[in-house]
């Protein structure tokens, strides 16, 4: 006997556990976002779908049915015969595809027929994608946020991970933008996610802080690499309390050699990156930049990019995008010790901070 087909809303995702959120759309929609932890099991790939479309627009909508209707019902076939084959009687998968139509449905029946208890998602991804845009509306209100401003180099990152690992409430932006927000911050072993599936990545995170504690983040600019931070959660970065991170040169140039060394390893496009430098700097110092680069005597470049590029132009002293710090950890170096001994500061003068005040004694 066929079980029923059950609906959830965007809304009411976070409320229900599923043994499989599938993604039936085509694999180029799902690159562009998908819900997290979607798996992407397409009833039309890519090109099958241009096909329908096109047929759709050029022919008929009837003959464009038809050709969809034979394309999905073997994709759900072969899916049948490989992903659901070893699939128990128990199991609860959540379905979408683009607004929660023929797609998605044309599957679950075929699940349900089986005898799985199937859920649709209510609007498929077009309804996910307006909760998304609602929800970074509103949530990045509800927190009171920590920034960690600092010099490039001075370990802002290693003393977020640190946070966290001591179990701090941690937004590592930088993280989920897979870029370091400088000219050299692109991650050459990774891309960085689509606009709209960094949105979907910074809910999830957003959505698993309590209110009532601090979540701490490193101060960014409004675009990390190609990535734009939604305005409410700039805004609210932007009007945060704000602690500065603070390291000597030499440990700074120590630190970035090390953090660094996918760029050392690929000398090229370092002297490539440089280049696009030649509106700030004279030509001169392009030119021995480069020389610094070809001859692989990296400190002297990491130097001079921090005292003569990167501190002229980044503010920690209240005139850029964040306010006048209110404190100061200064690092001697990035050793595990120190963030951990830094971490544990800010924790606890952080906890002082939001003690609630003792009431005064009265005299009776």
């Amino acid at each position: 006997m066929p079980s029923p087909i059950h609906s959830c809303t965007p809304a009411e995702l976070t409320d229900i556990d599923f043994d499989e959120i599938i993604d039936v759309r085509a694999p180029g929609e799902f690159e562009q976002d998908h819900l997290v932890g979607a798996i992407n099991l397409p009833v039309l790939d890519n090109s099958e779908r241009e096909q329908i479309g096109h047929q759709y627009k050029q022919v008929s909508s009837f003959e464009a049915q038809k050709a969809g209707a034979a394309l999905v019902s073997a994709n759900i076939a072969r899916l049948l015969e490989t992903h659901f084959a070893d699939k128990p009687r128990e199991f609860r998968p959540l379905l979408y595809c683009f607004r929660g139509g023929q797609r998605s449905r044309s599957l679950a029946t075929f699940l349900s027929e089986i005898g799985w208890s199937v859920t649709l998602l209510e609007g498929g991804y077009k309804a996910y994608r307006q909760e998304v845009i609602r929800s970074l509306e509103i949530l990045p209100s509800n927190f009171r946020f920590r920034v960690l401003n600092g010099y490039t180099g001075s370990g802002k990152t290693r003393v977020l991970q640190a946070l966290e690992q001591a179990g701090a409430q941690v937004l590592d932006l930088e993280g989920l933008a897979n870029h370091k927000g400088s000219v050299f911050g692109r991650e050459l072993d990774l891309s960085q996610p689509p606009q709209k599936h960094f949105e979907t990545l910074l809910l999830d995170r957003l959505r698993q802080f309590r209110p009532e504690e601090t979540v701490f983040v490193e101060g960014e600019s409004p675009k990390i690499g190609r990535i734009n931070l939604p305005s409410n959660l700039w805004q609210a970065m932007k009007a945060s309390r704000v602690t500065e991170i603070s390291a000597p040169i030499e440990a700074r140039v120590d630190f970035l050699s090390r953090d660094y060394q996918p760029w050392i390893k690929r000398p090229e496009l370092v002297v490539e990156t440089i280049d696009r430098l030649q509106d700030y700097q004279s030509k001169e110092t392009i030119e021995r930049w480069r020389s610094y680069a070809e001859a692989d005597q990296w400190s002297s470049l990491i130097r001079e990019l921090l005292l003569d590029h990167y501190d002229r132009f980044y503010k920690t002293d209240g005139t850029g995008y964040y306010a006048l710090p209110e404190s100061r950890e200064n690092l001697p170096d990035h050793e595990d010790a120190t963030m951990a001994a830094c971490a544990e500061r800010l924790i606890r003068a952080e906890t002082a901070s939001l003690a609630p005040a003792e009431e005064p004694l009265v005299n009776s």
